[in-house]
């Protein structure tokens, strides 16, 4: 009983934390988006919502969301797969694939600012190079979207490498040596033997990976600036230009995306420390 006391107290300030900074605020915005800027009793906040194309913002949210996963779990797997093996210059190729997780996520917006400008930008040169023709990355919104997750998935892809990467050297060695011995190449082994084992990391890291893009701020925030809107740049140029009242709606909506996928991973991930 003394030691669990102790462990308590030893993560009380954690809990503190957590619930000055995370919980206490998320329960204020709730609070705030249901009243009036006099403290009244209202759902307004929410229907003025639809004057700011919410259905839109959710929609860009989502694409964003779902498309960066996309980029990421495919560049990921190349990369993770190349990692697991033994080669010269691993040390050098695992360095350099994990340096953008340090890079700060300002410093990488405002170089893919630059990479993806429309006139004198890095990646229109790039294009010229091939005969091709400038592309104008911020000409409608898809485009712009794009840009934002190929950015976002420069920024986090060695995040999801990580984790996939721990679960492809946890996989035993013996099942690829009995399949090539059956026949089975370097594709079907990756699809019979590698995909399955690796379905958990996978979860993992979407899940993980998925709250954090539902949160993405500075990174669109600088590239795309309030067009098209995401969830998070609406709540904050609703705080910027009309009442908290009306941000706070916002956020609550945000609020209600990021708890769904956290409850989903407690699901999933929380599940296994149960004996």
């Amino acid at each position: 009983m003394r030691s669990e006391v102790k462990y308590f107290l030893f993560t009380l300030p954690a809990i503190a934390y957590v619930a000055f900074f995370a919980f206490y605020p998320s329960i204020q915005a709730v609070i705030l988006s249901f009243q009036t800027t006099n403290g009244q009793f209202t759902l307004n906040n929410y229907e003025e919502l639809f004057y700011f194309n919410i259905y839109g913002t959710i929609e860009n949210t989502i694409i964003v969301t779902v498309g960066a996963l996309l980029i990421q779990l495919f560049l990921a797997l190349g990369i993770a797969s190349i990692l697991a093996r033994e080669f010269k210059g691993k040390n050098i190729f695992s360095t350099i694939s994990i340096i953008p997780l340090g890079v700060a996520t300002v410093v990488a917006a405002v170089t893919f600012s630059f990479i993806f400008q429309s006139v004198g930008g890095y990646a229109n040169s790039l294009l010229h190079l091939f005969g091709l023709k400038g592309i104008n990355w911020y000409s409608n919104d898809l485009i712009s979207l794009l840009v934002v997750m190929i950015s976002d998935s420069w920024k986090n892809t060695p995040l999801v490498t990580l984790i996939l990467l721990s679960g492809m050297l946890s996989i035993p060695k013996e099942l690829y040596y009995a399949a090539a011995l059956d026949g089975a190449g370097p594709f079907r082994r990756f699809i019979h033997i590698t995909l399955p084992n690796l379905k958990k990391f996978i979860a993992i890291a979407l899940i993980i990976r998925g709250v954090s893009e539902f949160n993405i701020f500075a990174l669109p925030l600088i590239i795309i600036g309030f067009h098209p809107l995401l969830l998070t740049t609406l709540a904050y140029e609703l705080y910027s230009t009309t009442t908290i009242n009306l941000s706070a709606a916002a956020a609550v909506i945000l609020l209600v995306f990021i708890s769904a996928l956290i409850a989903i991973n407690i699901k999933y991930a929380g599940g296994g420390g149960r004996r």
